[in-house]
C-alpha cells in the first residue's frame, strides 16, 4: 500500500511538472502572437503590406495554439491592412470572420473594435451603415470603459458628418475625441484628430486656423513616420494652398504628398492626387495638362466605380456569408458546450463513484479494524470470565472453611453453654441454698460463710477455667 501511494504521489508531481512546462510554452506563444499584431497593427500607417504580413504569421500560430482570442485580433489587424491597401472585400471578409471569433469568445472589446474597424469601412459608401456600426461599437465601449476606444469613435463619428458635411456636428465629435487623446498621449490619434480639425475648419472658410492645424498635423505625423498621414495632410493642405492662391505651395504639397503616397502603395490616394494635381493645372491655365488628367481620372473613375459596385456586392455577399458561418459557429458552440456538460458530467459522476468506492474501502477497513478489536476484547473477556470462575471457585472453598469453622465454635460454644450450665449453675444453686439456710438459721453462721467462701472459690475456677478454653482452644 505504501508503495502505491508513493508511485501514485510521484505520477502526480511529475503531472504537474509537465503541465507547468506546458503552460510556460503556451505562454511564450500566446505573447509571441500577440506581439505579432501589435507589430502589424503599428505598422498600418507606415507599410500596410507588412501589416498584413504580420498579422498573417500571428494568425497561423494562433491556430496552432488554438489561442481563439489571438485567431479573432490576427483576422482583424489583416482586414485593416487590406483596408489600407484599399480592399474593402477582403477587408469585410476578415473582419467579419475577427467578429465570430471574438463573439464565440464572449470578447465585448473584440467586437467593439470590429463593430469599429466596420464602420470606418462603410464610412467612404453607406454613411447610415457606418454610423449603425460606430455607435454600436460606442454602446459596447462606454458599458466596458473602454477610454481609448471611446475616443476612436468620437473621431470616426466625426469623420462620418465630415463625409456628410454636417460640419458642426463632426467638429463637435472631433472636440470631445481630443482630450481624451491628450490624456492618453496617444500622439497617433492627436495627428489625425488635429488633421480632421483642419479639414473641417478648412470647409468653414477659417484658412488661418486651418492651415494651423495642418502644419502640426504634418510635423507630428512626418516625425512619427506616419506616411499615410502625411499622405493625406499634404493632400488637404494642397488643397488649401490653392484655394488662397498660393500655387508654388500647393504644387510643393503635391509633389510630397505624391511621394509618399508612392510609399504607403494607397490606391484611393493616389487618385485623390490626381485629381488634385487636375485641379492645379487648371487653376494655373496649363489646359492641355490637365485635360490629359481629367481622361485618366475619367478612367479611373469608371474603374473605381465598377470596383465600388463590385465591392458593394462582395460586401452584402461576404456579410451574408458571415452570417451563415456565425449560425453554423453557433450550433457548433452548441454541440460543444453539450459536449462539455456531458464531459463535465461524467467526470462528475466518476468522482462521486470514486468517493464512494473511497468510502467504502475506508468502511470496509473500519469494519475490519473494529472487528479485530472486538476480538481482542471478547478475548479480554474470557479471561476475565476464567479468572471470575476461578475467583468464584476460591471463594466457595473458603466459605465453606468458614462454614466448618463458624460450625466448629458454634458447637464449642454449646459445649461452653452446656459446661456453664452443669459446672457453674451447680455451685450457684448452692449458694443460693445456703443464703437461705441462714436466713431462716439453719446452718451456723460461720459455717455457712465457709461453705460459701468454697462455692464462690468453685465458680470462680470454673469461669477461669472456662476463659481459659474459649481463649485457648484445644489444637485439633
Amino acid at each position: 500500500m505504501k508503495k502505491i501511494g508513493t508511485f501514485i504521489l510521484f505520477f502526480l508531481l511529475s503531472l504537474s511538472v509537465y503541465a507547468n512546462d506546458i503552460i510556460d510554452v503556451a505562454a511564450k506563444d500566446t505573447n509571441e502572437v500577440i506581439s505579432l499584431n501589435t507589430s502589424a497593427y503599428s505598422n498600418r500607417l507606415t507599410n500596410p503590406e507588412q501589416t498584413v504580413e504580420d498579422a498573417t504569421r500571428a494568425l497561423k500560430l494562433s491556430v496552432k495554439l488554438n489561442y481563439i482570442n489571438g485567431i479573432a485580433e490576427a483576422y482583424r489587424v489583416i482586414g485593416i491592412g487590406k483596408y489600407y491597401l484599399d480592399q474593402p472585400e477582403k477587408a469585410i471578409e476578415n473582419y467579419l470572420n475577427s467578429l465570430s471569433y471574438f463573439t464565440r469568445n464572449n470578447n465585448l472589446r473584440g467586437e467593439a473594435k470590429v463593430y469599429n474597424n466596420i464602420g470606418i469601412l462603410f464610412r467612404d459608401h453607406d454613411y447610415e451603415r457606418s454610423l449603425t456600426y460606430l455607435n454600436r461599437s460606442l454602446e459596447i465601449a462606454q458599458k466596458i470603459n473602454d477610454t481609448k476606444l471611446v475616443g476612436s469613435l468620437y473621431l470616426n463619428i466625426g469623420n462620418v458628418y465630415t463625409r456628410k458635411n454636417n460640419l458642426y456636428m463632426a467638429l463637435k465629435f472631433y472636440d470631445k475625441s481630443f482630450p481624451i487623446f491628450q490624456k492618453l498621449r496617444d500622439s497617433v490619434n492627436l495627428i489625425q484628430c488635429l488633421q480632421n480639425r483642419g479639414v473641417i475648419y478648412f470647409k468653414l472658410k477659417d484658412y488661418d486656423k486651418a492651415l494651423g492645424l495642418l502644419l502640426e498635423a504634418n510635423a507630428g505625423a512626418k516625425a512619427r513616420d506616419l506616411n499615410e498621414s502625411v499622405a493625406s495632410v499634404d493632400l488637404t493642405l494642397a488643397a488649401l494652398y490653392m484655394t488662397k492662391g498660393d500655387f508654388k505651395n500647393a504644387e510643393k504639397m503635391v509633389q510630397e504628398g505624391t511621394a509618399y503616397t508612392q510609399l504607403v502603395k494607397d490606391p484611393k490616394l493616389d487618385y485623390d492626387y490626381k485629381y488634385t494635381t487636375y485641379e492645379l493645372e487648371y487653376n494655373k491655365k496649363n489646359f492641355a495638362r490637365a485635360v490629359n488628367l481629367l481622361r485618366e481620372i475619367y478612367t479611373q473613375d469608371s474603374v473605381t466605380y465598377k470596383t465600388n459596385v463590385s465591392a458593394q456586392m462582395n460586401l452584402v455577399e461576404a456579410k451574408r456569408r458571415q452570417e451563415e458561418q456565425l449560425k453554423e459557429n453557433e450550433r457548433i458552440a452548441e454541440r460543444q458546450a453539450y459536449d462539455r456538460s456531458k464531459f463535465w458530467a461524467v467526470t462528475v459522476v466518476a468522482g462521486l463513484m470514486l468517493v464512494v468506492i473511497g468510502l467504502l474501502i475506508s468502511n470496509v477497513k473500519r469494519k475490519a479494524k473494529t472487528n479485530a478489536q472486538l476480538t481482542l476484547l471478547n478475548g479480554e473477556v474470557s479471561r476475565q470470565k476464567d479468572n471470575l470462575d476461578r475467583i468464584n471457585h476460591h471463594l466457595e472453598e473458603i466459605i465453606d472453611e468458614r462454614t466448618k469453622d463458624l460450625q466448629l465454635k458454634n458447637k464449642k460454644l454449646s459445649e461452653h453453654s452446656s459446661y456453664l450450665s452443669h459446672q457453674i449453675r451447680g455451685p450457684i444453686a448452692t449458694l443460693r441454698g445456703l443464703i437461705n439456710l441462714e436466713k431462716e438459721g439453719l446452718v451456723d453462721q460461720a459455717e455457712c460463710l465457709d461453705m460459701m467462701d468454697k462455692c464462690v472459690s468453685e465458680i470462680d475456677e470454673k469461669i477461669i477455667e472456662m476463659s481459659d478454653m474459649l481463649h485457648n482452644p484445644p489444637r485439633v
